[in-house]
């Protein structure tokens, strides 16, 4: 039986939804980003407590064909942004189209009317997120960076990171030591 799973977005997600369904006696066959596959039916009574304490920590169960198609782009955009070594330089649609076995046009226009925003506005959002965490993790440099995510130059990475959080990414990245204190220094 295969269950679709909305916010889950990260290793530490997986756990969790796999712990809520052992919780209800179900064992996980497979367990990947927004979606899990059981061998087992699941009871009416199972099903409304899985679905209660997904809820409590910040999860939800997906019923419907156009809700699923939502959560598999935003999960594909997700993993190709951070958990893949470095972006393809193949196009964002056809990459999504390509997965997901749907014109790229009804994808777009369906995020869309759904989200009220485009999948190239969350693609952004998504590479700046990753760029911050870069960013402080100070292990790279910017076109280091802008390799890893599949940017054209240093140049366009800094002007968009600038479009969308108004800092420069090295203004950014200076802001990190003014962020946390020693607990001593409390």
């Amino acid at each position: 039986m295969h269950f679709y799973i909305k916010n889950m977005v990260c290793n530490r997600c997986k756990t969790a939804v796999q712990n809520e369904f052992e919780k209800i006696g179900v064992h996980p066959i497979a367990v990947e980003l927004g979606e899990v596959e059981t061998a087992e039916e699941i009871t009416q009574q199972h099903l409304s407590e899985l679905e209660n304490s997904l809820k409590h920590i910040g999860f939800e169960l997906i019923d419907d064909k156009k809700s699923r198609l939502i959560e598999q782009i935003k999960t594909e955009i997700i993993r190709l942004v951070h958990h893949s070594e470095e972006i393809e330089n193949t196009n964002l649609s056809t990459i999504l189209s390509d997965k997901l076995r749907y014109e790229y046009n009804y994808l777009s226009n369906l995020f869309s009317e759904v989200e009220g925003t485009t999948i190239e506005k969350y693609f952004i959002s998504q590479r700046i997120e990753k760029v911050k965490e870069l960013l402080v993790y100070d292990e790279l440099s910017l076109s280091e960076i802008a390799n890893q995510l599949g940017y054209s130059s240093t140049a366009y990475l800094s002007s968009q990171f600038k479009k969308i959080t108004g800092l420069t990414p090295t203004f950014y990245k200076s802001l990190k030591e003014t962020k946390r204190r020693n607990i001593d220094e409390l």
